[in-house]
């Protein structure tokens, strides 16, 4: 919409009554005289070309909008600037929380991912020893279980089996040998503990 000579001449005030009648060419003035210096403002904080043009603009749309309940309590101009600086602080905010979340979210998928892998690797492992102690000797698996499943004492694999301590002891300790060879020393030593 084109500008009249007139309407440049008018002071923010007389523009700003105007535009609360619904003129839209004192609206044009407006946005003439302070469309590109607010830019430049927003500008110089967020350093976003696009971002700066989006919140100049959504400022003069929510102006119009709003144009009715327009009650300036200071100059017009302070009236743009502080509205613009609050949508700044908006966008800034927005991001914020933003950026949060998605750090929140990417933690929680890298925490989640690592308690994943390790319960597969958990897993994996188990099943190794498992197969393992199932091809040990079936007298020494036997020995073995009932110490390490069972919980029995030497003493009491000996009684149950009418075998010396002795014996339950060096089978056990085969078992273990067998077991370290087979499985390596990490993850036999991962197995004990």
């Amino acid at each position: 919409m084109e500008v009249k000579p007139e309407y440049i001449q008018l002071s923010d005030l007389e523009l700003s009554n105007l535009l609360s009648e619904g003129d839209e060419i004192a609206y044009t003035e407006i946005y003439n005289r302070y469309h590109g210096l607010l830019y430049i403002h927003v500008f110089n904080k967020l350093r976003h070309r696009e971002d700066s043009r989006d919140i100049v603009h959504d400022l003069f749309i929510s102006l119009w909008n709003n144009r009715e309940k327009l009650v300036l309590k200071t100059t017009l101009s302070s009236y743009l600037y502080t509205a613009v600086r609050y949508k700044v602080f908006d966008l800034i905010s927005h991001r914020e929380v933003a950026s949060r979340y998605v750090e929140s979210v990417s933690r929680f998928s890298e925490q989640e991912g690592g308690i994943t892998d390790h319960a597969i690797r958990e897993k994996q492992f188990l099943a190794i020893i498992e197969q393992e102690i199932a091809a040990l000797p079936k007298k020494m698996r036997e020995i073995f279980e009932m110490s390490r499943n069972g919980n029995l004492s030497h003493k009491e694999i000996a009684a149950e089996l009418a075998l010396s301590e002795k014996t339950v002891k060096k089978q056990i300790n085969n078992s273990l040998k067998i077991l370290r060879k087979k499985l390596g020393t990490a993850l036999f030593t991962a197995f004990i503990l």
